[in-house]
């Protein structure tokens, strides 16, 4: 079992920058890590993942080209780096993980560990 816990959220303007962080109790090399996302009224939906040092990653359609997710597993910490934030991009982040593999399809089924959720509010 694996502890989570995120760091970084916050409030900004549209078009600035946030960077996630989430520390983990445990060596995450053989685990899918993520990031997933949730609005008021909205389902939650997988933002980004990535598996140890594999250059294949996940990234939901929506933040393509704009948020950059990576991991330092010497110090089991996982980073989601937010470009050119947008007022959608508001909701509660949330970091998970699985030990299970994953590639630049994301998670094949649901984490078995989340983080508690850091909020990130974008205004216009």
């Amino acid at each position: 079992q694996v502890e989570l816990v995120e760091f970084g959220g916050g409030s900004v303007q549209a078009g600035e920058s946030l960077k996630l962080s989430c520390a983990a109790s445990t060596y995450t090399g053989g685990y899918c890590m993520g990031w997933f996302r949730q609005a008021p009224g909205k389902e939650r939906e997988a933002v980004a993942a990535i598996y140890g040092i594999s250059p294949n990653t996940y990234y939901a359609d929506s933040v393509k080209g704009r948020f950059t997710i990576s991991q330092d597993i010497a110090n089991s910490t996982l980073y989601l780096q937010m470009n050119n934030l947008k007022p959608e991009d508001t909701a509660m982040y949330y970091c998970a993980a699985a030990r299970i593999y994953c590639g630049s399809g994301g998670f094949s089924r649901p984490p078995t560990n989340w983080g508690q959720g850091t909020q990130v509010t974008v205004s216009s």
